[in-house]
């Protein structure tokens, strides 16, 4: 059966630079059944999904609905329901946690607040605390949006699941239907195409140690696109593995050719060209859709920049 996840792996299509982009993520459970638009068509009360899609706007705040693996019967009882945010920008990385019985008191977070960094609302609000578990493994498994995001999505969490892994979780959209099974690692926001178990294990391992698996890597979600793929080609090219050791700085420039400046936290820096490409031959980009031609980011040049270059590029 052909998809849109086979066409593209068939295609080799590139998977740098093609996670979806906020600075934090608010991740709500909510048990049963999503639509294509979970916030507003899942056992969540849609005024108040509606809600958090008008309070997160221009914030930086993805919220996102989560499930445990498995059955998603829903009963409809009353019942604490688990809350995660994850500011994801190198420097400031934090992952906490919190429980609620009324999922409409997010409302009285602030959400710029948390989408600058900021966590204290969400612990003074929720009597959140800092995650001390394992990292999140968030699988999207939205077949509403995608039928590729359940056929692949769903076994690679239950897999994941029934091992022992800890933090799997189900998700409702991170975006790339074509590169299922799609992932998001927490605390860090690295997102993760054509994901399988094995390799998802070693991800969360290397998470552990505070390090970053490139192979397979979509990027990290605090940057836009060409941002990403720029700290990817760093990384690949110096081989720096620690999980907070680069930012993106600076971009200059506009599609389809950026100019984006890469930190290191021991003062290098690199001057990485981005270019906006169409992928070919037009394929879906997603199950049942028309026939396109997906932007893809190339990565043209990566050259290391001397103190003074560095310093004037600040």
């Amino acid at each position: 059966m052909s998809t849109c996840s086979t066409v593209s792996q068939d295609l080799d299509e590139p998977v740098a630079g093609t996670a979806a982009n906020a600075t934090t993520w608010l991740l709500v459970e909510q048990p049963g059944p999503w639509g294509a638009k979970a916030l507003t068509q899942s056992h969540l009360d849609p005024a108040l999904g509606r809600a958090l899609e008008a309070a997160a706007k221009d914030t930086g705040v993805r919220v996102a609905l989560i499930r445990r693996p498995g059955r998603h019967a829903d009963c409809g009882t009353a019942a604490e329901r688990q809350v995660y945010a994850a500011h994801t920008v190198p420097g400031n990385v934090w992952l906490h946690a919190a429980t609620v019985r009324d999922p409409a008191r997010l409302l009285d977070l602030d959400f710029a607040a948390i989408g600058m960094g900021d966590h204290h609302t969400f612990d003074s609000v929720l009597q959140g605390r800092p995650h001390t578990g394992d990292p999140l493994a968030l699988v999207c498994t939205n077949g509403k949006r995608d039928r590729c995001c359940a056929l692949l999505g769903r076994p690679l969490a239950a897999e994941l699941a029934a091992s022992g892994v800890e933090g799997v979780w189900e998700v409702t959209h991170l975006g790339g239907h074509r590169f299922s099974p799609t992932l998001l690692v927490l605390p860090y926001g690295y997102a993760y195409g054509r994901a399988q178990a094995h390799a998802v294990k070693e991800v969360l391992h290397s998470v552990q140690e505070g390090r970053i698996v490139v192979e397979g890597c979509r990027g990290n979600s605090a940057w836009e696109r060409p941002g990403q793929a720029a700290e990817l080609a760093v990384r690949r090219t110096t081989g720096e593995d620690a999980a907070q050791a680069l930012s993106v700085v600076r971009t200059d420039g506009a599609a389809p050719r950026w100019e984006v400046t890469v930190a290191h936290t021991d003062g290098r820096h690199w001057r990485v060209a981005v270019a906006q490409g169409a992928s070919q031959p037009p394929r879906p980009e997603s199950c049942g859709s028309v026939l396109g031609s997906p932007a893809r980011m190339d990565v043209v040049a990566v050259r290391e920049l001397t103190m003074t270059r560095a310093l004037a590029t600040r």
